[in-house]
């Protein structure tokens, strides 16, 4: 009595104990990494980005003190001996830009900061506006000169220290990202201590799992292969039998049962020339006789359906022709053949595969596709002989067993002669059945 092969443990609860535990080793490391950055990424917002956002915004302030010591320079050296009010526009702008640039300088200014140290640059600001526009007031009352030495005497030495001031502003803004970036790296130096302990632990659970993962996976797929291997030899053997089988019933249909319906015939025909011709047995035993004939081509169509014998006598080629100019009458498809290629003398262990490939596929096309077209092309080269069959119908549909059992008869087909098969959609919708079987060997082309 056959035993059924004994499978080992099942390797589930060694995984899922395995594999909560890496969970939990995980989650707590994402938690605590999570708490640290949060942390950390609070620190870089409140300072890193303020203190950015304030060097763009002494900059900007730094850039128009620079605009108006330039404006000042082009008064006291014009050539062209423009009138000073001729710079009042230009004075007027880059006062309504600093104002506004001082205005959002003091909303992400750092905390560090005093209030003096706050207010010292707006009011420097406004003392330098206020000497600019009793300058330009001189200038309209037609005091060229004395609105010149104005700017000489004060306005520069105060730009000058508004220069000053903004510069020192920015290194103190340079000095306070250098300690935030300690203060980051110095976060960074102890999450990395703690993590790597933290992970040092994971590390040896995950390695834990992965080795009984692996020992177990071998195990699976060994015995998987084991069964697939036999899976494989059983399909092989099923077909090959029942193409014995079949040859078998088909030589016995044609040679047996056909010789006995001949017989039948003749007998039939003899004993219809003994009767008179005005008898009404002689048109009874006619008309049994084409009974008798009519059999016996239905017999000798099915003997040739079940297994060709044409394959054998004529070859692949011939034998996909003669099949294909009866499947109208048979299955009710109208197919339309075409041939590309030398031609090729495949032997029949081959044939008779590639055939049945073409049979299940037209078959498919009848029962399943609710078209009423089919298109079979055969192509041959050097190395290897291709056949497509092409429906616009339905579709390969999932969950029909029947014809899903079918398919899988076709890849066991292919994989017999070394070939592969696809199972594809063509453009216009419907099936494309695709073989591809390597010729070579007993297999020959001609010419």
């Amino acid at each position: 009595m056959a035993t059924k092969p004994a499978l080992g443990r099942s390797p589930t609860f060694g995984l899922l104990f395995g594999l909560i535990i890496t969970l939990a080793a995980v989650a707590s490391y994402s938690w605590y990494i999570t708490r640290q950055i949060s942390g950390l990424r609070a620190l870089q917002t409140d300072l890193t980005d303020r203190n950015r956002k304030d060097t763009l915004q002494l900059l900007r302030i730094q850039n128009d003190l620079n605009s108006v010591a330039l404006a000042m320079r082009d008064i006291l050296d014009n050539d062209e001996h423009y009138p000073v009010t001729a710079w009042s526009a230009q004075f007027e702008r880059i006062r309504l830009d600093l104002a506004d640039a001082l205005q959002r300088e003091e909303r992400v200014a750092v905390a560090g900061r005093t209030p003096e140290q706050r207010q010292y640059l707006g009011s420097s600001l406004a003392q330098f506006w206020d000497a600019a526009a009793r300058m330009f007031a001189l200038a309209r009352d037609g005091h060229e000169s004395d609105a010149r030495m104005q700017i000489q005497v004060s306005l520069q030495a105060r730009e000058a220290a508004l220069a000053t001031t903004v510069a020192r502003l920015l290194v103190a803004n340079n000095e306070s990202e250098d300690q935030t970036a300690l203060r980051v790296q110095a976060i960074y130096s102890q999450v990395q201590r703690q993590v790597f302990g933290f992970l040092a632990v994971t590390l040896i659970a995950i390695s834990l799992t992965s080795s009984y993962l692996i020992r177990a996976n071998r195990r699976v797929f060994r015995e998987v292969a084991m069964l697939s291997e036999r899976r494989h030899d059983l399909a092989q053997k099923l077909i090959t039998t029942r193409e014995s089988t079949l040859r078998e019933i088909s030589r016995e249909l044609h040679d047996e049962f056909g010789q006995i319906l001949t017989a039948m015939g003749s007998m039939l025909g003899r004993a219809g020339n003994h009767v008179a011709e005005t008898s009404p047995l002689r048109a009874e035993l006619r008309e049994i006789r084409q009974v008798a004939q009519t059999t016996l081509d239905y017999v000798r169509g099915l003997s040739q359906t079940l297994h060709p014998s044409i394959l054998e006598e004529a070859g692949l080629e011939d034998t996909i022709t003669w099949y294909i100019s009866g499947v109208r009458r048979q299955i009710g498809v109208d197919v339309r053949y075409e041939r590309s290629g030398p031609t090729a003398t495949v032997g029949a262990p081959i044939g008779i595969h590639v055939y049945r490939v073409l049979q299940e596929s037209l078959s498919n096309v009848a029962r399943h596709s609710g078209s009423q077209e089919a298109w079979v092309r055969l192509r041959i080269d050097a190395h290897t002989l291709e056949l497509e069959v092409e429906d616009h119908g339905r579709g390969i549909e999932a969950g029909t067993e029947r014809r899903g059992l079918g398919i899988i008869t076709m890849a066991e087909r292919a994989e017999l002669v070394g070939g592969t098969i696809d199972f594809l959609e063509p453009a216009g919708g419907g099936t494309l059945v695709r073989l591809r079987v390597p010729i070579g060997g007993e297999e020959s082309l001609a010419g």
